[in-house]
C-alpha cells in the first residue's frame, strides 16, 4: 500500500546518529522480520542490554534515547496523516482492535512489517498491548478495548466451562450482546486459552476437538464426527494417508476413552459403552436389572453394547461359573 521503507528511513533521518542507530536497532529496521511455528510473526527487536554494551552506557540510557528520538519523530510523522487513516480504517473493520499478527499482516507483507510495527509504535494514535500469560499483543486505538476483550473472553471461558462442549462460532456470538461479529472475532483471537477448530467451532485450547495431539486425539475427532463404532482401520483412513492403522489401534486399546464393542471395531465410552468382555456386560445387565431375564432380553441389551452374533451371547451365558437359570429358565448370576 505504501512504501514503509522510505517512510522509516524519512521519519529517522534527522535524528542525531547515535540515536538513529537504537531506534532502527530496537525496532529491527534494518532486519526482516521472523515467523515462530504458530505463524506469529516476531521482529528481531535489538536488547536494551545489547545496544548498551556496544556504547558503554546502561540499558536505561539507551530506554532514553529510544524515548527521546520517538518524541522527534511524532512531530514529523504528522506528514503521513494519510498513512495513519489508512490504519485507523482497517483496524475499525476488526471492530477497533486486533491481535498484531493479523494486523500487521493485513497492512503489509512480510518484508515491511518491522516497518509497520515502527510506525505503529511512533504513532500516538494506536496503543499496544504486551503479551501476558492470558492474552496475545495486540493493538487498538480504545484502550478501554482491553477490558472490553477480557469480558468477552470470561463470558466466553464460562459458557465453555458449563457447556463442557465446542460452540458454534454463531452460538458464541449470541453470548454477547450488542457485540459485533469483528468484535467478538478479535477478542477470541487474542485469548491464549479459547480457540477455534479448523471446522469453525470454538472450545477450549486444550479441548481434543479444537487442538487435537497426535494420533488418539484424531481417532477421537473421527468417531465424534461419524457418531458410530467403526473399526480401527476405517478410523485409520477417515484421520489421513499418513495414519498407520496398526498405530491407530495401538492408541485405541491404551486410551480409555475408547471402548472395544466388536472384533477391531471401537465405539467412544462417552456414548455409554461401558469396557469389558461380553461376561462382563452381561454380568453388568444383570446387576442393573435386580430381577431374572430371558436370553432374548438380554440378547438385545447386549448387542446395544457389542457388535457381536447372538451365538458369542449363548455361548457366555452358557458359563454356570457366572450365569445359572431359575426355575422358569431365566438367567440370573451364580453367586456361589
Amino acid at each position: 500500500m505504501f512504501n514503509y521503507q522510505k517512510i522509516s528511513s524519512d521519519l529517522t533521518k534527522s535524528l542525531p546518529q547515535r540515536t538513529k542507530d537504537v531506534i532502527e536497532r530496537r525496532f529491527g529496521l534494518r532486519e526482516e522480520p521472523s515467523f515462530d511455528f504458530t505463524g506469529s510473526v516476531r521482529i528481531k527487536r535489538e536488547s536494551l542490554e545489547s545496544i548498551g554494551k556496544d556504547y558503554g552506557i546502561t540499558r536505561e540510557r539507551v530506554r532514553q534515547i529510544e524515548n527521546d528520538g520517538i518524541k522527534k519523530i511524532r512531530s514529523k510523522i504528522k506528514d503521513y496523516n494519510y498513512v495513519s487513516q489508512a490504519f485507523e480504517e482497517k483496524i475499525g473493520e476488526f471492530g477497533g482492535f486486533k491481535k498484531e499478527d493479523i494486523f500487521l499482516n493485513s497492512l503489509t507483507g512480510k518484508n515491511n512489517l518491522n516497518h509497520v510495527f515502527f510506525f505503529l509504535s511512533a504513532t500516538d494514535n494506536f496503543f499496544r498491548f504486551s503479551e501476558n500469560e492470558d492474552f496475545h499483543s495486540f493493538w487498538t486505538k480504545d484502550p478501554n478495548h482491553f477490558d472490553y476483550a477480557k469480558e468477552v473472553v470470561s463470558a466466553f471461558h464460562n459458557t465453555l466451562d458449563r457447556e463442557k462442549k465446542p460452540l458454534a462460532l454463531q452460538e458464541c456470538h449470541e453470548l454477547v450482546s450488542m457485540a459485533t461479529d469483528q468484535k467478538v472475532a478479535s477478542s477470541l483471537e487474542i485469548s491464549k486459552h479459547i480457540h477455534q477448530s479448523n471446522d469453525g467451532y470454538i472450545g477450549l485450547k486444550d479441548w481434543p476437538e479444537i487442538n487435537p495431539k497426535g494420533i488418539k486425539d484424531k481417532a477421537y475427532l473421527v468417531l465424534k464426527k461419524e457418531g458410530k463404532p467403526l473399526h480401527f482401520t476405517s478410523v485409520a483412513k477417515l484421520i489421513d494417508d499418513s495414519a498407520l492403522p496398526q498405530t491407530v489401534h495401538n492408541e485405541l486399546i491404551k486410551d480409555d476413552r475408547f471402548v472395544l464393542v466388536g472384533r477391531g471395531i471401537y465405539a467412544l465410552k462417552e456414548w455409554g459403552y461401558k469396557p469389558g468382555e461380553v461376561k462382563d456386560i452381561i454380568l453388568e445387565i444383570l446387576k442393573k436389572s435386580k430381577k431374572p431375564l430371558d436370553k432374548e432380553e438380554i440378547i438385545d441389551r447386549v448387542l446395544k453394547q457389542r457388535i457381536v452374533k447372538k451365538n458369542t451371547v449363548l455361548q457366555n451365558l452358557s458359563n454356570k461359573k457366572f450365569f445359572k437359570r431359575d426355575s422358569e429358565g431365566r438367567y440370573i448370576i451364580n453367586k456361589q
